[in-house]
């Protein structure tokens, strides 16, 4: 079909991309030995039953069965379309979507428009910099210099100027083939529903380009050099920039350092560069919001401690409380987050030009650690040594603490709660305990992770899934046929397909993996699957698929070097089994399987014929 993505680059694009960092930026995921696991996006439970494989770029769900790769998440989690899930997963290597079928016209439109959307904000964000260094850009210039930044930190954040027309911008785009409604769609222009006319979103700002991990510049911030209100102007929600997500100057923190230890969240753009012309380079920016768990996903994927800056002002302390409730969730072991606090009237860019890098640093390194700043909010207004302060007190650190991740975090703070308060640690554990089941929904408590999905092959090859009820009582798996072992080995090491003989004729036909194992063996020996995550994806959406993706999730107990053997061994049971077996015994288990309703391939069907006229002979 016209217009379709090629196979070999979805096959290319799963090899590549890392379904961790994927699942990571929507769920919060914990190391759990080879795996990350985390609560199910998909259902609703307390205790996490969804895990993340990174060796085989896999999600599987031992509660309701949710699984497949990075691709199959992005299409369920964010309900996007295949085409969209795919050119999403490709943005964030950098690399366009190809697409089939050239010659169609409607094909030839759309990928126009991709790539004009894909274009666009380059050719803006160059724009706005050439305008900075002419005539019409020395208004900003000054500003800059006033500013105290130098070229090269200029040039680093590639800060440019928006001109005071009402389409200077719109003009320039335009010239170079660029429609208008794509400039709309990507935020540069502005259209009026009552008049029709479009015109430049920014003008007489300075520009600061909002860029993704890669550099590639996602949206734009504006901001007036006078009075004007309002000061800062942002890019509205695009295609491509999400304001809750993204972080102004991540993408210059991590060109400063590979190595980076920790980032501090601060206000605005200007911070952010005065910080870096200080020598400071590991200062974010949100966007205009407040900070949201997207934000501390991503930052905290990248450092393990974060720490917000604020105002000491009361408008700064309303801001860090509601930091507070956004990070709590997040606080997994390992993590660190700290609060500081400005003194009143200053900012990261007036404190640092006047006490200098080496004194904000160490302002940073005081920080307040988030487990002070909690009893700090719980014990205000109120008075520890009445009993009635105590409880209150109690009460609303206890609120707080069922929102952390069970951990040690969790643990010593509620050892500190006991000390401060004067209850032992079991009665409040025992509070806790009943805070967490009111709010836990009532159907999610039926949900009982286990250690491997409950699988029984043949029975899922006839159409009957485990129930949830085996399931939530935690089963064990049960073993599996030598053709389901043959399809796991084959599954983890697909490049063991070349030691299998040539011929099938060691496979069982009455087996009902078999249709399974000849299909798989056949794809591998085609030489374009090499990967676990490639061979799901192929099968992705399928009764085989699901039957893969629990294969694919069982652990593989058998060490790498001795694989090889073990499925020669298992292929030399099966043939050894087959001379054994009597052609009215390997007939009559085929006839059982069809008089079971299982319907037979190609190959059984066949078989099946053989046998009859051997049996016939033979009378």
């Amino acid at each position: 079909m016209a217009g379709q993505i090629p196979q070999r680059f979805i096959d290319d694009l799963l090899g590549r991309v890392d379904v961790v960092e994927v699942v990571g930026e929507r769920v919060q995921l914990k190391k759990a030995g080879r795996n990350f696991s985390g609560l199910c996006p998909f259902h609703q439970e307390k205790s996490p039953s969804f895990t993340v494989s990174a060796d085989k770029q896999f999600y599987h769900c031992f509660g309701c069965g949710a699984h497949g790769n990075a691709l199959r998440f992005l299409m369920e989690y964010d309900k996007l379309p295949f085409p969209e899930a795919v050119e999403q997963l490709a943005g964030r290597l950098g690399l366009d979507v190809p697409r089939e079928g050239a010659d169609d016209p409607r094909a030839q439109q759309r990928e126009k428009k991709r790539k004009e959307g894909v274009n666009l904000l380059e050719v803006a964000g160059s724009f706005y910099r050439e305008r900075l260094k002419m005539q019409e850009g020395q208004s900003a210039q000054r500003y800059l210099q006033g500013r105290g930044l130098s070229p090269e930190v200029i040039a680093t954040y590639g800060i440019g100027y928006a001109p005071g027309g009402w389409e200077a911008l719109k003009q320039h785009l335009s010239a170079k083939g660029i429609s208008e409604p794509v400039q709309v769609e990507y935020g540069l222009l502005i259209h009026r529903e009552d008049t029709g006319r479009t015109y430049d979103r920014f003008r007489d700002r300075v520009m600061f380009p909002i860029r993704d991990l890669r550099g590639r510049t996602l949206g734009f911030g504006g901001r007036v050099m006078g009075d004007e209100q309002p000061k800062y102007l942002n890019s509205p929600e695009t295609p491509v920039f999400h304001k809750g997500r993204e972080l102004y100057g991540l993408y210059e923190a991590r060109q400063a350092s590979s190595k980076l230890e920790q980032l501090v969240i601060v206000e605005g753009y200007m911070d952010v560069v005065a910080l870096a012309q200080y020598g400071i380079h590991n200062a974010v920016a949100t966007l205009g919001t407040a900070t949201t768990e997207d934000h501390l996903s991503r930052l905290f994927r990248l450092v393990s401690r974060v720490v917000f800056c604020f105002d000491g002002d009361r408008a700064g302390r309303q801001a860090a409380s509601r930091a507070l409730e956004t990070a709590l969730p997040q606080m997994i072991d390992g993590r660190e987050a700290r609060f500081l606090f400005l003194p009143e009237g200053d900012d990261p860019d007036s404190l640092v030009r006047r006490e200098g890098s080496e004194a904000f640093q160490d302002r940073v390194t005081c920080a307040m650690p988030l487990s002070e700043f909690l009893f700090e909010q719980a014990a205000q207004g109120r008075d520890l040594n009445m009993v009635e302060g105590r409880e209150r007190f109690a009460s609303q650190v206890l609120e707080a603490l069922n929102k952390v991740p069970d951990g040690m975090l969790k643990s010593l703070l509620l050892e500190s709660l006991a000390k401060r308060s004067g209850l032992t640690q079991t009665q409040l554990q025992g509070l806790l305990d009943k805070r967490v089941a009111a709010s836990a929904p009532k159907e999610s408590a039926q949900w009982e992770p286990v250690d491997e999905p409950s699988l029984s092959l043949p029975v899922e090859s006839a159409g009957h899934k485990p129930t949830s009820r085996s399931r939530r009582q935690g089963t064990a798996p049960r073993a599996l046929s030598v053709v389901s072992r043959i399809v796991q080995v084959l599954l983890h090491e697909p490049r063991l397909v070349e030691v299998l003989p040539e011929s099938l004729d060691w496979l069982p036909e009455e087996s009902e993996e078999a249709p399974l194992c000849r299909d798989l063996i056949a794809l591998l020996r085609a030489g374009r699957y090499r990967s676990p995550q490639v061979v799901l994806a192929h099968f992705q959406g399928s009764q085989e698929g699901q039957v893969l993706a629990e294969l694919a999730q069982r652990e593989l107990l058998i060490p790498k070097a001795a694989r090889e053997t073990e499925l020669l061994g298992l292929v030399k049971h099966l043939v050894d089994k087959r001379r054994r077996r009597s052609p009215q015994e390997e007939y009559d288990a085929l006839l059982a399987l069809e008089r079971e309703g299982q319907k037979l391939d190609k190959a059984q069907r066949q078989r099946l014929a053989e046998l009859m006229m051997e049996l016939i002979q033979h009378r």
